[in-house]
């Protein structure tokens, strides 16, 4: 087998397991990309997020992930569902209205993983789902998958910027992809719109500036500041404005994926109903939801924000 037509059963294998668009970069290392990750830690723009100054070296060369890796390939899965958020109450980010992505591509990155291993036996492949020291994004950009918008998500012009994105590294060699050119041109409507002024630059994210940064990834002992409060705009858990604005994001189509829906049609959360949640009752209404991930401590903090904010 070619390695043409490698690329072109990996492609097709993408596509059958359910992705809608992928792409394939060489596996060197990402020397330009990683200096401006340095450069976004030393400025402290990850905030607490500790984990993202560790496997430096991970994170510039996935042949230190995988040794020997040739290619990374790179998937993406559309999670819009075309609903609006209604009621009041707290917002919730789009991304999790239904089941949570890492419960939903693992999966299908390794129907991709077990058609390399039909062409190669030997080959080694590693994939990750937002689960390690892999800069996404900038692999999403190298395997010509999308651009890089002003607002940092990667962007597409079929389907916008909501979307997942699922990496693997593998030992087979495969044909690149070629990049795609950036169309955000001199558009400035996601800087322009963001509540806390959290997109310091075009590219740029101060994550300490951000509303989905602090309802999602802080602890619950941070208590969310008085900036932030003071914009939060009902929103509970994520913010979505930067997409929402985007004039890419007008051409999106719903996604094929029905775990992706509003679960029980809710998009925004009684914020009484969330104070009053016994740890039990919160396990239980957000199993598998990316919810549970500033735990119930972390909810109760964000909805008495909300609420605090609306009494003002």
């Amino acid at each position: 087998m070619t390695s043409t037509e490698r690329t072109e059963a990996l492609r097709q294998a993408a596509i059958d397991a359910g992705f809608d668009a992928v792409g394939f970069a060489d596996a060197v290392p990402l020397d330009d990309a990683f200096e401006h990750y340095e450069e976004w830690i030393k400025r402290s723009y990850h905030g607490s997020m500790g984990y993202m100054e560790r496997n430096a070296e991970k994170r510039r060369d996935v042949s230190e992930i995988v040794p020997g890796a040739q290619t990374v390939i790179v998937v993406a899965l559309n999670y819009y569902t075309p609903f609006e958020h209604v009621g009041e109450g707290g917002k919730v980010a789009r991304y999790a209205w239904g089941d949570d992505y890492h419960d939903v591509i693992p999966e299908r990155l390794d129907r991709i993983i077990a058609k390399i291993g039909e062409i190669d036996p030997t080959a080694q492949s590693k994939r990750y789902t937002d689960t390690g020291p892999i800069l996404e994004k900038q692999w999403a950009v190298r395997a010509g998958l999308g651009w890089q918008g002003k607002h940092s998500n990667v962007l597409r012009r079929d389907i916008g910027s909501w979307f997942f994105l699922g990496v693997i590294v593998t030992t087979l060699r495969l044909e690149p992809t070629v990049v795609m050119q950036d169309h955000c041109g001199t558009c400035t409507a996601c800087i322009d719109a963001c509540p806390t002024k959290a997109i310091v630059e075009p590219y740029v994210v101060d994550a300490r500036r951000c509303i989905s940064y602090w309802t999602i990834e802080t602890k619950a002992h941070e208590d969310l500041p008085v900036h932030v409060i003071e914009k939060l705009d009902g929103w509970i858990f994520g913010c979505d404005v930067c997409q929402d604005v985007c004039p890419w994001n007008r051409f999106q189509r719903p996604s094929s994926e029905p775990r992706f829906l509003p679960r029980g049609g809710v998009t925004v959360l009684d914020t009484g109903e969330m104070l009053s949640l016994s740890p039990a009752e919160f396990a239980s209404r957000f199993k598998g939801s990316p919810i549970k991930r500033p735990k119930l401590a972390g909810l109760r903090r964000n909805a008495k924000a909300v609420e605090q904010r609306r009494m003002e």
